[in-house]
């Protein structure tokens, strides 16, 4: 049982963190221009119209900063899940930010849309990922072993 924590949690941990640094490098137009193949959105324009529709409640002045904020946190927090520094602060950061999504989301577009996207799976297993005792093949893990 062990075996299969270990392994389980560095999958969820290499999964979010994948996860969010593909769709980040997208918005700043690192896997290639708007409507291009496998493409969601090309550039930071293209991302912004998508983000002023899920945070269409706000005020327009703030949905820039809050794309920004946004984009820095997910590439923040998927590197320090791959790498597994800070897991468990990674980790309920990745589930309050992906929560906070999914309510964007449903408020903007309805239910369906995030669960459409499994966005409530994500923040469920990112909060799952930062009660786990222990990160195998992490930072955290080697720093911990030098501490013995």
């Amino acid at each position: 049982m062990k075996n299969i924590t270990q392994i389980s949690q560095l999958y969820l941990r290499v999964a979010i963190g994948v996860g969010y640094i593909v769709p980040s490098l997208d918005r700043l137009g690192v896997w290639g221009p708007p409507g291009g193949k496998n493409i969601s959105w090309g550039n930071w324009q293209s991302f912004l119209k998508y983000a002023s529709e899920t945070m269409s409640f706000l005020p327009t002045p703030l949905i820039t900063p809050f794309a920004v904020i946004a984009t820095t946190a997910e590439l923040l927090l998927g590197s320090l899940l791959i790498i597994g520094k800070w897991t468990r602060i990674a980790a309920m950061g990745s589930g309050l930010l992906s929560l906070l999504f999914a309510l964007s989301m449903t408020i903007s577009f309805g239910i369906v849309s995030p669960l459409s996207y499994s966005v409530f799976t994500l923040s469920a297993g990112s909060f799952l990922l930062s009660s786990i005792e222990r990160y195998s093949w992490s930072l955290d893990q080697i720093a911990l072993n030098k501490n013995i």
